[in-house]
């Protein structure tokens, strides 16, 4: 009987011990709250497992088919966990080219059983009327239970998008859309296993200025996550907060958009930090909220568990889940990847003559992968053969009314995907070269024709080699044009001699004269954007061939029989004419090997920082020549102050 009372004893000390011991002081045996949550970003349109050469093996990455099996297999152990996505889920790949009709990247990811995503830069490619498109695309599949996934963006500012007149038509239609698929323009919360999470959408000051097309303006994400926070908290309902930041983080902290977001609104628990397709090995922990990122294109997923640490949470574990070679594919979602690849080739590709799995060409050797690509400053293969294909494809589309293209350029920053050993298909074409829409509202950014004078292009090469290691998205490649640069001399100033590149040799450049140059309708708008970006410094206006500056790009297209013609034709149309072994053509040598585009001058000496100094850099040395006379006459008047001074003083 004691022994019994002795036990009873115990077990009422014990709850009377967990009942008043503060939540820090309880040990980690005695904690249960416990949340656990999965996540994606940067997908864009990715439902393909790609096929990859790494360090001459073969191997498979990525795809909406290891992605069911990896987050299945993480609900066997977390029943309860979550899935979201921060945004550009779409346009990368074909099955873009069926957004507005058939949603495909929304349904897929309510086949896969996301909880909630909110909307990136990207899903405004085909601007408003787009995005209205594919959420009343999605609505109407609802009829058959296919289940959606709730979406999420707090910071759009109707009031200011309404009162513009040349937004106001699409933008009330786009929000009449939005409403009725439900979407939160605030927050929603989630409840399981008796824990409520509060999650909320944020779109990026720098994703604004990547969405020109989109229609719309947007608030401050910042003030606009301190207002949704305070709401949330005022509700007294939320036992975590979640932003899903289309946003991102970068290097320099003060760059890193979801960084300030974590300082300036502390209450937010967890960022699910997209845009910038940043891979975070560790989470970034500011005070106590956590900021993680899982890279792009499902090449991984992410998992972050919390336990709770009296009114806030900690991350108890933290996995960046590579979906390779050794996660198995899911049959089920196979066969509905299939359904839109069908559609996809009878919609889209049938009209330029092509099927999605069509043969282009066979390369003997691999190219830099994407993941890679443009990280380094310097030539590279892949944007040789891209802007190579530009100048061939405009001299096939014009025939006998061809006119010399002196210059094609592209810009890393629209270029989304690569070519490993082995086929190339008209799919991996596109996904090199996927992104925008035409006047014609057929997917694909269209072929433009301007013309730059001389000195302009040699401020693209300067554009290239000074601006781009300050803003990746400008690093250029370039066919026709060659430069020598050296990183040791003044920034706006390394670019020490340009000269085209022809099939007969150097080319001297005369400064006023116009040269014909194609890019793509995007790359060829940021190029009349440069002088804006560079307060005035640099300054390359898009010009006709009257040398009267370019205000519609749309009318500077280039057609092929009466139809635009798409950067990913341009491609396709080039990997088809090389020379052919048994019928297919092969991706020739030329394009395993640097051949000097870019020449690489690392000279520290006087003599090479001084060499060719340009009018920028003459400006600068006479600041600094101004700067320093004014200070001498200072110094001087100071001198002569202080004598004055010292003989009053003997005297």
């Amino acid at each position: 009987m004691k022994r019994r009372l002795m036990y009873i004893f115990y077990v009422f000390a014990l709850i009377m011990f967990c009942v008043t011991v503060t939540a820090e002081e309880r040990p980690e045996w005695l904690e249960s709250k416990e949340v656990s949550i999965m996540f994606t970003h940067d997908i864009h349109s990715h439902f393909d497992t790609e096929v990859i050469e790494i360090d001459g093996e073969i191997s498979y990455r990525g795809g909406f088919a290891k992605l069911k099996t990896a987050t299945d297999e993480i609900r066997e152990i977390y029943p309860n966990t979550y899935l979201f996505d921060g945004g550009d889920f779409a346009m990368g790949t074909p099955f873009q080219t069926i957004f507005s009709t058939d949603a495909a990247e929304i349904r897929m990811l309510g086949r896969l059983g996301f909880d909630a995503a909110t909307l990136g830069n990207h899903e405004f490619d085909y601007r408003a009327t787009g995005l209205t498109d594919m959420l009343n695309a999605a609505m109407a599949y609802t009829e058959s239970d296919e289940h959606l996934p709730q979406l999420l963006i707090a910071n759009i500012d109707w009031e200011k998008t309404f009162a513009d007149s040349s937004c106001e038509k699409d933008a009330k239609e786009l929000r009449e859309s939005l409403q009725k698929y439900g979407v939160s323009e605030e927050y929603t919360y989630f409840t399981r296993d008796d824990i409520t999470i509060a999650v909320f959408g944020i779109f990026g000051r720098e994703s604004d200025a990547f969405a020109p097309e989109s229609g719309l303006y947007f608030l401050d994400p910042i003030e606009r996550g301190k207002e949704v926070v305070a709401k949330i908290k005022a509700d007294g309902k939320a036992d975590m907060i979640v932003c899903l930041s289309h946003s991102g983080t970068k290097k320099e902290i003060e760059k890193s958009e979801d960084e300030q977001l974590a300082k300036a609104v502390p209450e937010i628990d967890l960022i699910v930090s997209a845009h910038t397709h940043t891979l975070l090995e560790e989470p970034i922990i500011h005070g106590d909220t956590a900021i993680v990122s899982c890279g792009a294109y499902t090449d991984n997923l992410g998992h972050v568990t919390f336990t709770q640490n009296g009114e806030r949470w900690k991350v108890k574990e933290y996995n960046i889940i590579p979906l390779d070679s050794e996660i198995a594919d899911n049959a089920e979602v196979l066969k509905d990847i299939e359904v839109f690849r069908e559609k996809v080739s009878e919609r889209y590709f049938s009209q330029f003559g092509y099927e999605y799995d069509e043969i282009l060409a066979v390369a003997p050797f691999a190219f830099t992968d994407i993941n890679e690509f443009s990280k380094v400053q310097g030539e590279d293969s892949l944007g040789n053969l891209i802007s190579d294909a530009f100048i061939y494809a405009v001299k096939e589309a014009e025939g006998d009314d061809y006119e010399n293209v002196d210059v094609a350029v592209v810009p890393n920053g629209v270029v989304r995907g690569s070519f490993g050993q082995g086929e190339i298909t008209v799919s991996n074409a596109y996904n090199v070269s996927s992104l925008g829409i035409g006047p014609d509202k057929i997917p694909g950014y269209p072929v433009v024709s301007i013309y730059l004078t001389g000195a302009e292009l040699k401020t693209i090469a300067e554009i290239d080699i000074s601006v781009s290691p300050l803003m990746g998205e400008a690093r250029l490649y370039i066919s026709g044009l060659a430069y020598e640069y050296n990183p040791n001399r003044l920034i706006l100033n390394r670019v020490t001699d340009v000269w085209f590149d022809t099939k007969d040799g150097r080319k001297e450049i005369d400064d006023n004269k116009l040269y014909r140059v194609v890019g793509g309708l995007y790359s060829c708008q940021m190029l009349g954007a440069v002088e804006a970006q560079s307060f005035g410094i640099l300054s390359v206006m898009p010009k006709d061939k009257q040398g009267a500056p370019i205000e519609n790009f749309e009318n500077h297209l280039v057609y092929e029989d009466g139809k635009e013609l798409k950067e990913w034709e341009a491609l396709a149309k080039y990997l088809e004419s090389f020379e052919k072994t048994d019928g297919v053509s092969v991706v020739p040598e030329y394009y395993n090997e640097l051949h000097g585009r870019k020449v690489l001058n690392d000279d520290s000496s006087i003599g090479a920082i001084i060499k060719n100094p340009n009018k920028i850099a003459i400006i600068f040395v006479c600041i600094i020549i101004l700067i320093v006379a004014v200070l001498a006459a200072i110094i001087i008047f100071i001198v002569k102050i202080a004598k004055r001074i010292k003989r009053k003083h003997r005297s």
